[in-house]
């Protein structure tokens, strides 16, 4: 495994931490397909028991890289990744939800925002750094929700608010977060370390037969969408949205530091 993602293992609870700090751990093709492939390798690993996605340094996952996402790093063969219409923005969710009957933790220990929002609500329970922040950010950059943001936020914090939460692009700290219904706990900064840990423990103290079954029955329950069919609909919306004039007039007045000016084209 690269060392853009860290993989460790403490008793029954492997961590996954995203590790491009200098970045604020911003996804580059690499550092994504690293968390989709770490995550499909304790999924099959019968001593993972709970798997915990973190980051490493001050950020959870500041988003897409807008500087570029590097050289292609696609475990698909040429053919499929020809035909690969959810990429690894979809495997995200598909990848913890459906394919995964192991509880995640996301460890949110810092900024969280646009496809790295996707991925920590596509874990099952979160635990949030009081000091850190959660942010859509798609409007800022001309993008509509994906990574499965348009199923997990209304099913976690209602329609309304979920379109409130998009829309206004507003930052959300700690204790609103945990009011919104965004995470569960909210952790002081210098007891987070500590408290993510020991959580994560904590539900090792259950049969790993048992957090499957229950995780099969919720996500049973609460998936009566077609899931893939859903993240295929989001990702025709972004490049739509990525590829109108207003799109390209937001990304460009984001990277200039300037309010954007939009024409409706």
């Amino acid at each position: 495994m690269s060392e853009l993602v860290k993989v460790t293992d403490d008793g029954h609870v492997r961590t996954i931490t995203l590790n491009r700090p200098e970045r604020k751990n911003a996804l580059s093709d690499a550092l994504a397909w690293g968390v989709v492939n770490a995550v499909e390798a304790a999924t099959k690993d019968d001593n993972v028991w709970v798997i915990a996605i973190t980051g490493s340094g001050d950020s959870f996952c500041a988003g897409l890289d807008l500087g570029g996402p590097g050289e292609s790093a696609t475990p698909l063969s040429p053919q499929n990744h020809f035909l690969d219409d959810i990429h690894w923005v979809g495997r995200f969710l598909l990848g913890a939800r459906l394919d995964c009957d192991k509880p995640i933790v996301a460890g949110i220990n810092g900024v969280a925002v646009g496809a790295g929002l996707s991925l920590a609500m596509s874990a099952d329970i979160r635990l949030m750094k009081r000091s850190a922040r959660l942010m859509a950010g798609y409007p800022r950059i001309g993008g509509s929700p994906d990574g499965g943001l348009t199923y997990t936020l209304p099913q976690a914090i209602g329609y309304e608010q979920a379109m409130r939460f998009l829309l206004e692009n507003r930052t959300v700290e700690g204790d609103e977060a945990k009011a919104l219904g965004l995470v569960g706990e909210v952790v002081d900064d210098d007891a987070f370390d500590a408290r993510f840990r020991e959580y994560c423990q904590f539900l090792c103290e259950r049969s790993p037969i048992t957090m499957r079954l229950t995780k099969r029955g919720l996500v049973k329950a609460t998936t009566a969408i077609d899931l893939e069919q859903q993240l295929r609909y989001e990702l025709t919306n972004i490049r739509l949205a990525f590829s109108s004039e207003d799109g390209k007039e937001a990304r460009k007045a984001f990277m200039e530091k300037r309010t954007p000016t939009f024409e409706g084209r």
